[in-house]
């Protein structure tokens, strides 16, 4: 896959252009929200004939405690900051739902503390269609590379995923801290630059999160390898592509990745390892046939 940087002023402006049309976005959001809420709704007599449907917008600001103009600004879509305080009154004055609170902190490019873990956010009928695909190892990860679901394939080719802490149940964190004899990424000195690639490209949605700062700030500690990558700023799109990985029980194995997006779990996608050949397979079913010789790579240091 390509690498590619940033030619100069591009980025500027395309993200002033994607700045733009959040705001617009959120602004026709918030104008429809509003107009479907009645006065009665919300407890307020009807007044005067209205000229507007639903409430005004000095009523929203009234009632979610904030200024009429701060509100008025948002509302028509000026550049403006908003705090998850703030923007919870306002959710909750307009009576979104889930789905509908969780679009306004995105336009609003806000971060939402009340979002669930990825882990809690995955509905209940993954599991079993990642159980179906035994065989071929799959696992659930988020767009951070936390690793939140998988299958008993995939166990057995990574160890050590089932036996980490939940904090360092993540895939980067693995091949970049794994000490070489069990490190599972073939071609290490190949491969990650590109898994630092994807990743930035990911982050660069997320540049605000708690989570995403952690991650980064404690693999610039632990790997000078991905201290070095990430301060490339190189990007790259992900993309199904081969992958080989060594296992100390059975040698190389070599499959090509497929990844599928979990849209019950925003930002979550299921990743699918299929054998590239007859080889391949086999190493994998004698792990899963030894269970004793699929935990080998799990040592202490």
């Amino acid at each position: 896959m390509t690498m590619t940087g940033t030619r100069p002023g591009t980025d500027g402006r395309a993200g002033a252009r994607g700045g733009r049309r959040r705001r617009t976005e959120l602004a026709s959001f918030l104008r429809s929200r509003r107009e479907r809420i009645t006065p009665a709704d919300v407890g307020m007599p009807p007044g005067p004939r209205r000229r507007t449907p639903g409430l005004r917008r000095e009523e929203v600001a009234q009632l979610a405690g904030v200024g009429v103009t701060w509100y008025t600004w948002l509302e028509q879509g000026r550049p403006i900051n908003a705090s998850p305080q703030v923007l919870d009154a306002v959710a909750r004055t307009l009576r979104l739902d889930g789905a509908e609170r969780e679009h306004l902190y995105r336009l609003a490019e806000v971060p939402d503390p009340a979002a669930p873990d990825d882990a809690e956010a995955l509905p209940c009928t993954v599991q079993p269609i990642l159980d179906g695909l035994d065989p071929m190892p799959a696992a659930v990860a988020n767009a951070r590379s936390d690793i939140i679901a998988w299958n008993r394939a995939y166990a057995a080719i990574f160890p050590q995923i089932p036996a980490a802490r939940p904090c360092e149940r993540n895939s980067l964190w693995m091949t970049f801290t794994l000490p070489p004899c069990c490190n599972p990424v073939l071609n290490f000195a190949e491969e990650a630059p590109l898994y630092v690639a994807v990743f930035r490209h990911r982050y660069s949605r997320h540049l605000d999160e708690p989570g995403w700062k952690d991650i980064v700030r404690r693999l610039k500690t632990a790997s000078p390898e991905f201290a070095r990558l990430w301060n490339s700023h190189d990007v790259a799109l992900p993309e199904a592509r081969v992958k080989a990985f060594r296992h100390p029980a059975v040698g190389d194995i070599r499959t090509q990745t497929t990844n599928l997006d979990v849209t019950a779990a925003p930002g979550s996608r299921m990743i699918v390892y299929t054998p590239l050949g007859a080889r391949d397979r086999d190493r994998i079913a004698r792990l899963l046939d030894d269970p004793a010789a699929a935990a080998l790579a799990v040592h202490r240091h």
